[in-house]
């Protein structure tokens, strides 16, 4: 129906006391239809929030309301008026006032919901099949427009520092930057393929040598990866790249942009510069690259002790070059059996032979008791940070190993006994990454970043030998941003002389041939005068996840995937019509069956 005869002059959300005797025409969804035997209320919605509208018997807008369900849309006209002192409604914005009725229509009717929209406990499958429906939940589009105020500050931000926002293109060139790309067929060029880009790398490279200096994107970026929870297949990045800069430039500057985001978003002043850690230092307190700082329970050392005791676990690790790591567990003691059990299962799944633990109750109690002393338990807790009434966790084996388990329980524990303050955001960046590291089952170097990030200078001697012994201790010109154990940001110095591209390619085991098939565009544009360059790159879904104070991704994008990679909602991926295949020159075949 046509709502030709009705303009709108406010949001339901915006009218206040002072509009008191104001005729308006608000426009939105029904929330509830309340009828008190005679006067009919109607809690009228839209993005900005909730009306009361009011319809007496005797007006002619009331017999409109009468069939009137929840979701109907309907335009109201009316008047403004304050309500009586006794029924202010202070859970709403427009709680003082109320909007009499005087015309309304119908624009819309609507089905009954498959879900309330405000039910948090719906299946999730459901909610992503009327995604459309979920939006109408306020704190989902609270989110969204979160999002929406935090693109605005970056772009605010980057501009009035410089930087040039450039579009890079969709369809773009298969290179091997660490994850499956999509590809999309090329029509006018039969058997050829398009990627969608994992992120602007190259193009923005090809930018500073173009001479922009300063560059930023809110780029679009795609890869065909296994999910985890806080993944998509597409997501969102602030892209930042600039010339004639060192580390210290490239987080300087993105210091200050957090800090701006944090004060206008949330009102906090962030403290700078952030807190610094090396990739080592992280490994060894907190077990990984991305560590949550906003609670202890830090890793520990016991190897030493460890040593020539007889006890045939510990003695194998260590003679294998392995180590004896623990945390302590603040009132661990009250832990049951079960309760040890659940967290040895836990270190199994996450690649460890198992777990010892130790209790420091009263006594000393473990599943290691009769192969130690009292003292010698005592001294193993005091050396992971424990007293009495806490509990030892200790992992025995492989370095990395050792350090994905014990940071698994940390994470896990933290947050069951609550010993994260999760009211404050904890930054910090990581450096002195490994450059590349060793794969001994290809039997090969992987770049521990990506290909063209720089080593450091102190390094560049010893990259360039190729000798695998020092390839091994050779440091990555790269930084991460972390944030509450998330990393919210990436980047590096790039690699800027051919030599050292060449070196690294040859690192790498891509031919000469390869390199120029992949990247001969890149290759040619560094042998005419490059400026040395580094950049970042901000996952933006995650750093509006931390803003939003929520754990599920999904949450800050309008329209997700599932870890499927798929949309519930228009049950994408789907099957094309075979014209449109042949067309493109393809011919589908069956999934070839695993044995």
């Amino acid at each position: 129906m046509s709502s030709s005869s009705f303009h709108r002059t406010h949001y339901c959300g915006g009218l206040k006391a002072t509009d008191d005797g104001k005729k308006v025409t608000l426009m939105g969804w029904v929330n509830t239809r309340r009828d008190h035997g005679g006067l009919i209320f109607i809690d009228l919605r839209d993005r900005d929030g909730i009306t009361q509208i009011v319809l007496n018997p005797q007006d002619t807008a009331q017999t409109a309301a009468k069939d009137l369900r929840r979701e109907f849309v309907i335009a109201v006209e009316g008047k403004v008026q304050k309500r009586p002192e006794g029924m202010i409604n202070k859970k709403l914005k427009t709680g003082e006032i109320e909007v009499v009725a005087q015309r309304l229509q119908v624009l819309s009717t609507a089905n009954t919901l498959p879900f309330d929209p405000d039910d948090a406990n719906v299946n999730e499958m459901l909610r992503l099949k009327y995604r459309y429906l979920e939006l109408r939940s306020p704190e989902l589009q609270k989110k969204l427009f979160l999002r929406s105020k935090f693109c605005n500050i970056v772009r605010n931000f980057f501009d009035e520092n410089g930087f040039i926002e450039v579009e890079t293109p969709i369809l773009w060139k298969s290179t091997p930057e660490g994850a499956r790309d999509y590809l999309v067929p090329s029509r006018v060029s039969p058997g050829t393929f398009y990627a969608l880009p994992q992120s602007p790398q190259t193009l923005k490279q090809l930018l500073m040598i173009s001479g922009f200096d300063r560059y930023y994107q809110i780029a679009r970026c795609f890869r065909d990866e296994d999910l985890r929870a806080d993944r998509q297949p597409e997501f969102t990045q602030v892209d930042i790249e600039m010339s004639f800069v060192e580390p210290d430039d490239v987080m300087s500057i993105n210091e200050k942009a957090i800090a701006r985001v944090w004060k206008e978003l949330k009102g906090v002043d962030i403290k700078l510069p952030f807190l610094r850690m090396s990739y080592k230092e992280a490994m060894d307190r907190f077990g990984n690259d991305k560590p949550d700082t906003r609670f202890g329970m830090e890793i520990k050392d016991i190897t030493e002790l460890c040593k020539n005791t007889g006890f045939k676990v510990f003695d194998e690790a260590i003679a294998r070059k392995g180590v004896v790591r623990g945390i302590s567990v603040p009132g661990g003691a009250k832990f049951s059996r079960k309760d040890f059990d659940d967290l040895t299962d836990m270190s199994k799944k996450a690649g460890a032979k198992g777990l010892i633990w130790i209790k420091w109750d009263d006594q000393m109690s473990s599943p290691i008791s009769k192969f130690f002393k009292p003292e010698q338990l005592e001294q193993m807790c005091i050396k992971t940070g424990a007293s009495r009434g806490d509990s030892v966790l200790i992992i025995s084996d492989e370095y990395d190993i050792a350090a994905r388990t014990l940071s698994t329980l940390r994470l896990h524990l933290g947050n069951k006994l609550n010993l994260i303050d999760k009211t404050k955001d904890h930054f910090l960046w990581v450096l002195d990454f490994p450059l590349v590291e060793y794969d001994p089952v290809a039997k090969r170097w992987n770049a521990c970043h990506h290909p063209f990030t720089s080593p450091q200078a102190q390094d560049i001697e010893a990259f360039l030998s190729q000798d695998p012994e020092k390839l091994i201790k050779v440091k990555a010109k790269a930084y991460d941003l972390v944030c509450n154990g998330y990393e919210i940001a990436g980047g590096s110095i790039r690699i800027h002389q051919e030599a050292v591209q060449d070196a690294m390619f040859k690192a790498l085991k891509i031919s000469p041939e390869e390199a120029k098939l992949k990247f001969g565009f890149f290759l040619e544009a560094l042998s005419y005068g490059t400026p040395p360059h580094g950049g970042i790159a901000w996952g933006v879904d995650r750093v509006v996840m931390i803003l939003c104070g929520t754990e599920a991704i999904r949450e800050v994008i309008a329209f997700p995937k599932t870890q499927k990679a798929s949309c519930q909602m228009s049950e994408t991926p789907s099957v094309v019509d075979r014209d449109q295949l042949a067309e493109l020159h393809i011919k589908t075949v069956a999934p070839t069956q695993s044995t």
